[in-house]
C-alpha cells in the first residue's frame, strides 16, 4: 500500500462496501473521490452534494459536519487497513535489524510523521476527532491496540534479550511509548503545527530520549 496514495485506496474501499442506503453511499464515494482529487480544504459539502446529486441538507442530516464525513470514511479503511500499514511499516524499518531499541524507535516514529505528512489533511482531522471525540476513541483505540502490540512486543522482547529494556511488563513499554508518540502528535498537528523537517527529526530525538530516560537528572 503506497503511504501517500491513502485517499485513492480508500475510493476503492468505499466502492467495494456497500452503504445502508444508495444516498449515503453516493455521498461517502463522492467525498472520497474529492478529498482525493481536490484536497479535504479544498472541497466544500456543496460540492458533495451537487456530485452525489443530493440536497447539501442530507449530507449535514445524515454526518453533521465535513469532519464527521471525513471520520465516516477515515475509520473504517483504518481498521480494515491497519494490518497491512503495519506489515509495510515493520518492513521498511527492520527491527531486528536496528542497533539498538533507540534506533528502533526513532525509526518508528520518523516512518509515522512521514507518513502521516504525505496525508497531513486526513490525518490533522483524524488525530483532533481522536483526542476529543469519546465514540471513535471507543471504536478505534481497542482495535489499534490489538493490532499493534502482539508486534511491538515481539520487538521489545527481542531488545529485552539484549539487556537494553528493564524487564517490566510489555504492556507498560507499550503504554508508555503510546501516550508520549501520541502527545507528540497532538502538538505536532494540532496545538503548534511545525512542517519544519529539522525540527520534528530533533523533536524526535528528544522524544526518544524522554521515553526512555525520563525527565529527571540522575544523582551520581
Amino acid at each position: 500500500m503506497k503511504a501517500n496514495n491513502l485517499l485513492d485506496e480508500m475510493l476503492a474501499q468505499v466502492k467495494l462496501t456497500k452503504k445502508t442506503t444508495a444516498k449515503e453511499q453516493k455521498i461517502i464515494e463522492n467525498a472520497t473521490m474529492l478529498f482525493a482529487t481536490k484536497g479535504y480544504a479544498n472541497t466544500s459539502t456543496s460540492e458533495i452534494a451537487k456530485a452525489a446529486g443530493v440536497a447539501e441538507a442530507t449530507i449535514f442530516r445524515h454526518y453533521g459536519t465535513k469532519e464527521n464525513l471525513l471520520i465516516a470514511i477515515v475509520v473504517p479503511f483504518l481498521k480494515d487497513s491497519i494490518p497491512t500499514l503495519a506489515d509495510d511499516l515493520f518492513h521498511a524499518i527492520q527491527p531486528q535489524k536496528q542497533p539498538t531499541f533507540a534506533h528502533f524507535l526513532k525509526a518508528l516514529i520518523l516512518n509515522r510523521l512521514a507518513f502521516i505528512d504525505e496525508n497531513k489533511e486526513i490525518f490533522t482531522v483524524f488525530i483532533k476527532e481522536l483526542v476529543y471525540r469519546e465514540d471513535i476513541r471507543n471504536q478505534f483505540v481497542p482495535f489499534f491496540r490489538d493490532q499493534a502490540f502482539p508486534r511491538i512486543s515481539e520487538v521489545i522482547e527481542y531488545f529485552k534479550g539484549k539487556g537494553q529494556l528493564k524487564n517490566i511488563p510489555n504492556e507498560i513499554i507499550f503504554k508508555t511509548m503510546l501516550v508520549n508518540v501520541l502527545g507528540h502528535l497532538v502538538t505536532q498537528y494540532i496545538l503548534s503545527p511545525d512542517p519544519d523537517r529539522e525540527r520534528t527529526e530533533k523533536g524526535v530525538d528528544l522524544l526518544v530520549d524522554t521515553i526512555l530516560y525520563g525527565i529527571a537528572e540522575m544523582p551520581k
